[in-house]
């Protein structure tokens, strides 16, 4: 019997390496490189398909091109469709990965359940049998009577069924599962997933048909499979959300067709996920009509929608030689340069501190302008007094103690104003030209100065 050989593919680039070795040498990654055997060459078919999919192409100039806006497909599901851009668009391929369980399949099943009414959708379940996805519509109360269900994994059938049915919709369910006979990996490999994602979407070009695929993560939290996954789809969405809270975080991290960063925010249900209407109020606590020292809540720009979230910081003498400085939410290495800046620019002490910083409602920020309400937290804290109740901060600290202005200041102050916040501390150019109504706006340029005005407001 004749030795199977083996080579070795970079998760991350897809490049082949005859021997394991700790770092890729075509893209400099650690520790991606994953023993795979080595695939046969592929069969006339498969060559004379791909050879039929580049003969569409002709050389032409920008000037020839006209271009026309997509159109957009609404789901029903508003939130979700905040999220995609506006819709669905015809030929598109979106990805959407998740943590098990955090209602990946849910969600896609009353979007197709609603879409269903109007289009012709096809379900793919490569994961769970036909009785169980009609066991979870029945639990759901979906109207699926016109929706199409495939329980598949072969990619070959898959694809002879597309061809066939020529769905508007479709969704892949999820794309590891998925296997082609011309490989002779198992399914879930570096090869199969590359070529099952390459040969759907290129299906998806060439018919217009709408594809959804579901897929895995690893413990880090990143989609599985190689990184090429994500550069072949045009929009990637994540899950986000603990998955013991009844709360969940739908985030574009990549969109040909709509802004990236987006925010979806939903609640699950026992009838599913259901769209958050005003997603500020589930990561502002409640405290009573008493304000707890530590609070401080920040208005922050998640795509184009501004959102206030409370960030809350705790600050206790260290009982050991290394103070512990733990965020949640929020970039840890941050917290330890703006406790730097805290020491070096406003003579705030906090070395010899246990540092703890939350995001509340399991939402994470990384625009740098959550940094001036992360130390507003920690002096509140610190000092053991609390913020007004009607107090919204937003700025970024840089290393010279200077507060630089946000992108959008005049969108997250409207909101604000909205919600029923009176006071604003924003940076000095972001201040309003014009007066907004019920809003008393507080303009900064450094830290010290803001902490001046904190402690004038704390005690107003």
């Amino acid at each position: 019997m004749a030795k199977t050989k083996t080579v070795h593919v970079c998760s991350e680039c897809g490049g082949k390496s005859p021997r394991w070795q700790g770092q890729c040498p075509h893209c400099q990654a650690w520790n991606t490189l994953i023993e795979s055997i080595v695939e046969p060459e592929a069969p006339p078919v498969a060559k004379r398909f791909n050879a039929l999919a580049g003969e569409t192409g002709r050389l032409q100039t920008l000037a020839d091109i006209s271009p026309r806006e997509s159109p957009r497909v609404p789901t029903g599901i508003d939130e979700f469709d905040r999220v995609l851009g506006g819709g669905l668009v015809p030929g598109g391929v979106v990805l959407i990965g998740g943590d098990p369980g955090i209602g990946k399949s849910t969600l896609l099943l009353q979007a197709l359940s609603l879409l269903s009414g109007t289009l012709k959708a096809l379900y793919v379940s490569g994961e769970e049998s036909a009785e169980q996805v009609a066991l979870r519509a029945s639990r759901l109360q979906l109207d699926a009577r016109s929706l199409q269900l495939l329980p598949e994994i072969n990619l070959e059938r898959i694809l002879g069924t597309l061809r066939a049915e020529r769905p508007d919709v479709a969704v892949i369910d999820s794309i590891q599962t998925v296997y082609s006979e011309s490989l002779g990996s198992a399914p879930g490999s570096v090869a199969q997933v590359r070529e099952c994602a390459a040969q759907l979407t290129r299906f998806a070009k060439q018919s217009g048909t709408t594809l959804i695929l579901v897929g895995h993560v690893t413990k880090d939290g990143t989609l599985a499979g190689p990184r090429v996954l994500e550069h072949i789809v045009d929009t990637v969405l994540y899950f986000e959300g603990d998955t013991h809270s009844s709360f969940r975080l739908v985030r574009a991290f990549k969109n040909r067709f709509g802004a990236v960063n987006e925010l979806g925010v939903f609640a699950m249900t026992d009838k599913g996920l259901k769209g958050v209407s005003n997603p500020s109020a589930i990561f502002l606590s409640q405290h009573g009509q008493q304000q707890v020292p530590g609070s401080c809540v920040l208005v922050t720009q998640e795509g184009t929608r501004p959102l206030l979230v409370e960030i809350q910081a705790l600050v206790d003498t260290a009982h050991s030689p290394s103070p512990r400085r733990l965020s949640v939410g929020l970039e840890q290495n941050r917290l330890a340069m703006l406790l730097a800046v805290l020491h070096r620019h406003a003579g705030v002490v906090c070395f010899d501190q246990d540092v703890f910083v939350n995001a509340v409602g399991g939402v994470k920020i990384a625009e740098p302008a959550a940094d001036l309400a992360v130390l507003l937290a920690i002096v509140s804290s610190l000092t053991n007094r609390p913020l007004p109740r009607e107090l919204v901060v937003f700025g970024e600290v840089g290393l010279a103690g200077e507060i630089r202005p946000a992108p959008r200041g005049q969108e997250r102050l409207k909101e604000s104003a909205k919600l029923g916040f009176t006071v604003a501390l924003v940076p000095k150019a972001n201040a309003p030209k014009h007066e907004i109504p019920g809003m008393r706006v507080v303009a900064v340029d450094r830290i010290e100065e803001a902490l001046e005005r904190m402690r004038e407001l704390a005690l107003a």
